[in-house]
């Protein structure tokens, strides 16, 4: 007995009948079982037939697939000929089914940082279009803070000498009359502060000067400090505040009336806390007690008024100090500088209504705006007593204690506690 009749003996069923031999070149032998195929499945083995027939023989899943026409994989229904594969570009026919939709395109990484590269770029353009177009619009007053004999040394940190003038100049006959501001001829200071920016992280300081100050004028002689404006304009101003004070000023700006109205409707209004009722027909204005907004003539009106308080200068100062503050603030918050409706109109006002030196750029307006947005400390120079000048009754600083609150700025060091006013 051969080795292959021993294995099919063994794997014999029961009854010892062996197992029908197989015919791996053609069909089983007789007895054999007929093979099943899938309905409508492939192609019945041929006797005869390659070892791709064997295969479909043995897989006959394999060809029972969709067919989009008459042509299939492998070999064909009838006949011998072979059918080339479909290809992908080929249309199928009309009795097949549709082929399945294109799928959809998915953006890409690459695709995504192209689009924010392009958008920051014309962003970053924009900006810089905004800040050398307010550049331009800047109004540089000439020679403001010339060099002059026995001129203080340059400190450290920056000091801006801002200056609100009672200038008309811009208001129509119709817009005095609604403001009440008079119309008086020629120009002078309504308010004068020396804004002091350290160069480390203390906060920056805030110091009235009040203009009916008791001063020595360079080459004037004793009188109001307001009078050095309107006897030399700004550039007497300068030279007046740094002799009284020892204090290097880096940068100069004023606003007329016509301005501060404008930057502040451009803001939307400004908030503030009005600490006592105010009703002074003099100045057009009637404030109830609290928060409240106001528009850019009230707040006219609420930093012009000398109602309120025993010393009404002093008072005066301190309203003139907490509207500048709120104001620069709101100008310089996140929803009006990134709003372009809001943006848009306040340098627009703002380079119309602002005179600065001719060294002050609009980065150095930008870290104004920022530096007043940090909640400055705010204070008057220390006085006491009044005195005779320029005619009238003038305002006598505290020697002792102004000098200690400048030699800080001088120095760049906070002011103590005990020299700053409650207010």
């Amino acid at each position: 007995m051969s080795e292959d009749d021993r294995t099919r003996a063994m794997r014999s069923p029961g009854d010892g009948r062996p197992l029908p031999r197989r015919n791996d070149d053609g069909p089983r032998s007789a007895g054999a079982p007929a093979h099943r195929f899938p309905p409508g499945g492939g192609a019945r083995p041929v006797a005869g037939g390659s070892p791709a027939d064997e295969a479909t023989r043995l897989n006959p899943i394999a060809d029972d697939r969709p067919k989009a026409s008459s042509r299939v994989y492998g070999k064909q229904r009838s006949g011998s000929s072979p059918v080339r594969p479909l290809r992908r570009d080929a249309e199928p026919s009309a009795a097949g089914p549709k082929p399945p939709g294109r799928p959809r395109r998915r953006i890409r990484g690459r695709t995504v940082l192209t689009i924010v590269a392009a958008f920051v770029a014309v962003l970053l353009l924009a900006t810089v279009g905004l800040f050398i177009w307010i550049d331009g619009k800047l109004a540089g007053i000439e020679r403001v803070l010339d060099d002059y004999e026995g001129r203080p040394a340059d400190t450290p940190g920056t000091n801006w000498l801002l200056v609100g003038s009672d200038s008309r100049k811009g208001l129509s006959a119709a817009q005095r009359r609604k403001l009440a501001t008079g119309s008086s001829a020629g120009q002078r200071t309504d308010s004068m502060m020396l804004l002091h920016l350290p160069e480390g992280s203390d906060r920056p300081t805030l110091v009235s000067l009040p203009r009916d100050s008791a001063v020595t004028i360079p080459g004037k002689g004793r009188n109001k400090l307001n009078a050095a404006y309107a006897i030399g304009g700004p550039q007497l101003l300068v030279r007046t505040v740094e002799t009284v004070t020892g204090v290097h000023v880096d940068n100069y700006m004023e606003i007329g009336f016509a301005g501060f109205v404008d930057i502040v409707d451009a803001v939307g209004g400004v908030e503030i806390n009005v600490r006592a009722a105010v009703n002074d027909p003099k100045a057009g204005l009637k404030l109830k007690k609290g928060p409240q907004v106001l528009t850019g003539g009230q707040a006219l009106g609420y930093v012009r008024t000398r109602k309120g308080g025993a010393l009404p200068d002093f008072e005066r100062t301190k309203r003139q100090r907490q509207f500048l503050s709120a104001v620069v603030k709101k100008a310089a918050s996140p929803g009006v500088l990134i709003n372009p409706f809001t943006s848009l109109p306040l340098a627009s006002a703002a380079t119309d209504a602002v005179a600065v030196d001719t060294g002050t750029g609009v980065f150095d307006m930008l870290s104004l705006g920022l530096a007043m947005g940090d909640s400055p400390v705010t204070t008057v120079v220390p006085f006491g007593g009044n005195e005779i000048a320029g005619g009238g009754t003038a305002v006598k600083w505290d020697r002792t204690k102004a000098l200690a609150l400048f030699d800080a700025l001088k120095e760049d060091k906070p002011v103590p506690k005990d020299i700053l006013d409650a207010g």
